[in-house]
């Protein structure tokens, strides 16, 4: 169960309506690195937790947090609206003012669709994506997450703080500034403790060691001109997860044949000049048609 409480987490009000600025703080909201991509990831990964405890409700906590942190900034960008497009400043402003407005830089779709408000896209008026969000039921893997979704958030956010002069503006993004600071912190502590209660280790999954071809796991191909990265740590001793040793490998040779894909089947009409040979059917247990049929009566 959710609870909605009419008051913002803190607060979003503008010293004057600014709607170019409306459509690049649109990214912070819809954008892949933006607060309904971390609200959406976290409330997943919360979901998908199995274990009930200290996890499950840091998750849940700080996604709950962040369905606030998208109504501050859809509240920020209604008030930077307010007005829009008639009031709009802008240099381009012509006789028509919708259209000044949209060639000085405000996003048609926010007048156009969403009445003079928010959006859930991007600042280029893409739609945010599902496809964003990590959530893998791997507590590891989804805090590492995490912490790269909140680095980023936090690097836009910084960018945009010098994209504006509005005392209003800059105040609430001074307060994301701080919690994407603790986010980031949060989930970078809850991975030294998932690995000190013995939960994961450093490499995901913990699992399979004895069937990866383990000589692999160890050399750095050096696949780049220059062998500047012989000097990081990383180059030689042993890795972070304490079973593997680092080494480099210079002039790296092909362990693989030819990249070329088998004959093509006639009826796909590839150009194909026969050199290597005819196509082979289906593998067993593949077939469709008739064949797939008769094996599956078979079965």
């Amino acid at each position: 169960m959710f609870r909605h409480t009419r008051r913002l987490q803190f607060e979003a009000k503008p010293e004057k309506p600014d709607p170019v600025y409306a459509r690049k703080l649109q990214e912070l909201i819809g954008g892949a690195f933006g607060e309904m991509t971390v609200t959406m990831q976290y409330l997943f990964q919360g979901w998908n937790c199995r274990m009930p405890g200290k996890y499950k409700d840091l998750i849940m906590d700080i996604a709950t947090e962040e369905i606030g942190h998208v109504e501050m900034l859809a509240t920020m960008v209604a008030r930077l609206l307010e007005g829009a497009p008639s009031t709009a400043v802008t240099k381009m402003a012509t006789a028509d003012p919708v259209l000044g407005a949209v060639l000085g830089g405000m996003d048609p779709q926010q007048a156009i669709v969403a009445g003079g408000g928010p959006l859930p896209a991007d600042s280029n008026g893409y739609p945010w994506n599902g496809r964003y969000i990590v959530a893998s039921g791997n507590l590891l893997a989804d805090f590492r997450a995490n912490v790269a979704a909140e680095a980023h958030g936090r690097l836009q956010t910084a960018r945009l703080y010098h994209m504006t002069d509005d005392p209003g503006v800059k105040d609430m993004l001074k307060f994301n500034l701080a919690r994407d600071t603790l986010h980031q912190n949060l989930w970078l502590k809850a991975i030294e403790e998932l690995q000190a209660d013995g939960l994961e280790d450093v490499v995901v999954p913990d699992a399979l060691f004895d069937e990866e071809h383990a000589e692999h796991a160890e050399t750095i191909w050096d696949l780049s001109d220059g062998a500047e990265a012989q000097a990081g740590g990383w180059a030689s001793g042993p890795q972070p997860d304490g079973r593997h040793q680092f080494a480099y490998l210079l002039n790296p040779e092909p362990l693989g044949d030819l990249a070329m894909a088998p004959p093509p089947d006639p009826k796909l009409y590839d150009t194909y000049d026969g050199s290597m040979g005819e196509p082979k059917g289906p593998a067993l247990g593949t077939e469709v048609g008739p064949f797939g049929k008769l094996k599956d009566k078979l079965t």
